[in-house]
């Protein structure tokens, strides 16, 4: 892969993932020693302003806190020198290429759990208060100073009459100021308070961690969505006249009918894994593809390689391969080749001369609907 995958100063990845991931915090110093903002805060306000961007800005006057949600006109930006406000931005890696390859760095988890990156720019004492996030979460420090206070919370109580979810009686066991390069892992369940000193900056990678009732309603819409034409329900020769006696009962054929409709689903494993593909690679609402050239792909791409667009989602199963919501088609779901795209997020020109007639087809596809890029720059 182009870019190196995120060390972890003193104890390395794999003891991360064995003693602290999902389990308890953990605070690592420098672990980014060269770390400058990749964007400027003039670029990340005028970001924020920009229809295609979710951002907010949160401000505190002594107790009494207020949220303005985007679109964010330029008059709901402070002046610098305001304190107590922040202006949040979600999904910059969306829009930037040197945010999409920091993002990048923390592959050593799953795609599937990766969500997004957030940049939070703050005011002198602006943060947006206690809170709880029930998925996990690092912490890097991009820029000036801010005063974490973290500790567990196992009953969620929060402040009554706020427009945040704000922590109520919030008691932290841990107490420390963060420099640009610091990075702090928060596992779900955590609660953290962070206050600026001074002006700063902090990037915020967030992993999906959907409950299972919420994966499993998705799932089966999108898999009723999908099912093929049924009988139409009948009943033919089974009413009687005994039946306006009671018209409001539910018919028990009716409810035999619809439980042996629900039986047929009947998904195996396969089904579940596109399905479950289709459903995490779905490009967010505010993302939209620039059509490319086919023609222009198939003559560069050769010499020159393929990549994936940074907006772009791919995951790939031992059944399958799902693209931006999409299956690919099951003659080219077990490709070694797309799966070496998906995980590498491009190819060099040889790997990409390798490819036979239909894998080529359908990544010049994709360079058409600008969910690829010809070329690897």
């Amino acid at each position: 892969m182009s870019v190196p995958l995120l060390e972890i100063p003193g104890i390395g990845r794999q003891r991360f993932l064995r003693d602290y991931w999902q389990r308890k915090p953990l605070l690592v110093r420098r672990a980014l020693p060269d770390m400058q903002p990749l964007l400027s805060r003039r670029d990340l306000f005028e970001l924020a302003l920009r229809d295609d961007v979710e951002a907010r800005v949160v401000r505190r006057e002594g107790r009494r806190w207020d949220v303005c949600h985007a679109p964010l006109q330029r008059r709901d930006l402070a002046a610098v020198r305001t304190p107590r406000w922040t202006l949040l931005v979600q999904g910059v890696d969306l829009h930037d290429e040197r945010v999409a390859r920091l993002l990048r760095r923390f592959r050593f988890l799953p795609d599937a759990r990766l969500d997004d990156l957030m940049i939070s720019w703050a005011s002198d004492g602006g943060g947006v208060g206690p809170h709880v996030d029930e998925y996990d979460v690092f912490l890097l420090q991009a820029q000036g100073r801010r005063r974490w206070r973290i500790g567990p919370v196992e009953h969620t109580r929060l402040q009554p009459g706020q427009p945040l979810k704000l922590l109520r009686g919030f008691v932290p066991q841990e107490d420390f100021v963060v420099e640009p390069g610091d990075l702090l892992y928060l596992p779900p369940g955590w609660g953290h308070d962070g206050i600026a000193d001074g002006e700063c900056m902090t990037y915020s990678v967030g992993f999906r961690a959907p409950p299972g009732d919420e994966l499993l309603r998705q799932l089966l819409w999108k898999m009723a969505e999908e099912l093929q034409p049924a009988p139409r329900y009948s009943d033919r020769g089974k009413l009687s006249a005994a039946s306006g006696s009671h018209p409001a009962r539910l018919p028990e054929d009716m409810v035999r009918f619809v439980a042996e409709a629900f039986a047929r689903l009947r998904p195996g494993r396969a089904e579940f894994a596109r399905a479950l593909g289709e459903l995490l690679t779905e490009p967010k609402q505010e993302v939209v593809f620039e059509a490319g050239d086919a023609r222009e792909a198939a003559r560069i791409a050769p010499r020159q390689g393929l990549r994936l667009d940074r907006r772009t989602r791919m995951l790939w199963s031992p059944t399958g391969l799902c693209i931006n919501g999409e299956s690919v088609p099951a003659d080219l779901g077990r490709s070694p080749l797309l799966r070496r795209l998906a995980d590498a997020r491009e190819l060099d020109a040889a790997q990409y001369a390798s490819a036979g007639p239909a894998e080529r087809e359908l990544m010049e596809q994709w360079c058409a609907q600008g969910w690829a890029h010809a070329g690897r720059d």
